[in-house]
Order: C-alpha cells, then structure tokens, then sequence
C-alpha cells in the first residue's frame, strides 16, 4: 500500500510540474508573441503601397512622436516607443525624407530611420527666368525654404564667395537633373551648385570663352539672350554669333528678349515701341554691352551655342514671316528694315499686339 501511496504522490507532483511547465510555455508563449508582433509585425497605417516621412532638421523622438501622430502613420504607437527605447534610437534622430510602405513593421522603420537611409529628391533646374522661380523650386523640394534660398541670390557678399554678384549669381547654376537629401540647407545647395559650374566649365570651354573675348559670365549672360531668341538648336550658333558680332563693333545688342525681361512681362508677344524706351539696365536697346545678369539660366546648349558660335557676316536678324521659329539674317541696315517689314506686316494679319 505504501508503495502505491508513494507512486500516485509522485504521478501527482508530477502532473504539477507538468501543468505549471505547461503553463509556463503558455504564458511565455502568449508573452513572446506578443512581443514579436511588436517588433516584426506591420505597424503602418496606410492603404498606399508608399508614403514619405519628413523629419525636420532639429527634431527630438517627441518631435517625431509629432509628426507620425498628425500625419496618423502609425497603428500603434505603444509598441513603437517601446521597440524605440530598446533599440536606443530616442536620442539618435537623424532628419530627411524616408520612404515608408504600409508592410513595415516596427523593427524595419526603427532601422531605416536609425541608420537614416534617406530617400533621394531629384530636382530639374531647367528653364527659369527669375530667381523667384527658382527659389519657389528649391522650397518645393529641399528642407530649405524658399525665402532663405532668396536671400542669398540676393545676397552680394555670399555670391562674392562664388565669384559672382546678386545680378549675375544664376550663371551658376548649370541646367540638369541633380540628386539632393532632402534636408540639404540652402547654403550646401548652393555649395553643390558651385562643384557642378566648376565641373561644367572644362579647360575647353574656358579656352572657348577666352577665343571670343568672353568671360564665363559673359558667356552665360549671352547665352541666355540667345536661348530666348529662338528654341531652334541648329540656328542658335548663327544667332550667337550675330551678337559676337555686335560686341566686337561696339554696336549695342538691341535684344527683344531683354527689353521684355526688363518690363516683366513675360507674356508680351509684340515688342513695342513703348517697351524699347523702359528704363532699365536690362535694357539692350538703350544700354551698350550685355546686361548685368542674365535673363534666364540659360541651357548646356545654350552655353555650348556660344562658344561655338558660327562666324559670318550678319550684324542683323529678325524672325521669319511664315512663324516657323527661324530667322532671316541680313548684312546691311536697309536689308534688316525689308525683313523686319515682312515680319510686322506677319503680325498684323494675325492680329497679334
């Protein structure tokens, strides 16, 4: 009997220990699995295979806290603050553009910001006329707002650094697409700008520059003059070198495109007389030379254009009658004036002012 007492004492404890092991993997079980949904689990709020995370330079984890809850990112945010602190990232923000997507758990958005993979802007400079126009681009795109982007292209000390001034400081800037973080500062824009101009302006085209009796500047300035004179690629050479032309005769460029920079009023299609007699320094029919800045940021073939500029005879052009985009070109004052006569006669029939 004792015997048997003393193997169902033990069948018992048993069952105990199996019970409460059986318990315990329960429990740690639920508990384990609770805390990999956590981490590994999706915990972003979104139904688009995609969305973007701005962290602003200067921001702290409740900065961030901020951000996610406006902009309702994430599920839970409990789970996220925990897996945060664990992972030692509260103290280690690092601002710019992430790419989320609606899959990312916890752990993985935890990495991406902690090791802050950004994701790249790609910005186009490309066809400006103003600064305005390009500073609203930059504020568009770039951390940096347009309005400090605007003081400094108005800023004569800073462009100074750059060799330029506030009237020629767009020259730097070379048309392109260029990949920027998105938290670059207005002053590193303009830094990266400063390598690419230097990267563009080859041993080559500087000796081009000086063959024509140009400076870079003068170049550019130029060129931006010709680049609104007509989009036709093959005719902007010739038309190039009808203002070289005009520069080494000491005759003054009497450019349509700059009088109507100068009103600005970029909608003018008929240069009147009242435009020719605007007072600015823009304006090339009462003033000698090239302009103080240019009048747009000119294109690579533009540039290129100049310095390449064909060398001929004409001294004056004027656009077409049939309004095809090209231009006639004359030698003489009195062969201009019966172009110009075709042109304006053009104009009138279509009833354009």
């Amino acid at each position: 009997m004792a015997k048997k007492k003393k193997k169902s004492k033990k069948r018992f404890i048993l069952k105990i220990v199996l019970s409460v092991f059986l318990l315990l993997l329960i429990v740690g079980g639920i508990t384990g699995y609770s805390y990999y949904k956590k981490i590994y689990y999706p915990n972003i709020k979104t139904t688009n295979s995609k969305i973007y995370l701005y962290i602003p330079t200067g921001s702290n984890f409740n900065d961030l806290l901020k951000i996610l809850s406006e902009n309702g990112i994430l599920l839970d945010f409990s789970s996220f603050e925990w897996l945060a602190e664990q992972k030692n990232y509260t103290n280690h923000i690092k601002p710019g553009k992430y790419k989320l997507n609606n899959k990312m758990s916890n752990n993985e958005l935890i990495n991406l910001l902690r090791a802050g993979k950004q994701e790249p802007v790609n910005i186009v400079i490309r066809g400006f006329r103003t600064k305005e126009e390009l500073a609203q681009k930059i504020g568009n795109n770039l951390e940096a707002d347009s309005c400090s982007v605007m003081d400094l292209l108005n800023s004569n000390s800073f462009s100074n650094e750059y060799g330029f001034n506030k009237e020629n400081i767009l020259v730097l800037f070379i048309p392109n697409t260029y990949e920027f973080y998105w938290n670059t500062s207005a002053e590193d824009f303009f830094s990266r700008m400063a390598k690419e101009y230097k990267t563009f302006w080859t041993n080559e085209r500087q000796q081009q520059a000086n063959d024509a009796r140009m400076t870079q500047t003068e170049v550019s300035i130029l060129a931006s003059i010709v680049q609104q004179e007509t989009y036709k690629a093959d005719e902007m050479p010739v038309i190039a070198g009808v203002y070289v032309n005009r520069l080494h005769k000491g005759m003054r460029l009497q450019a349509d495109p700059t009088v109507i920079f100068a009103v600005g009023d970029f909608t003018i299609r008929r240069v009147l007389k009242k435009h020719l007699e605007y007072d600015s320094p823009y304006n090339t029919y009462l003033r000698e030379g090239l302009p103080p800045g240019p009048i747009c940021i000119p294109w690579q073939k533009s540039i290129d254009a100049v310095l390449n500029y064909k060398k001929h005879p004409y001294i004056y052009f004027c656009a077409k009658e049939d309004f095809s985009g090209y231009h006639n070109f004359a030698k003489t004052g009195a062969e201009h004036l019966k172009n110009a006569a075709k042109y304006q006669n053009a104009l009138n029939k279509r009833n354009i002012k």
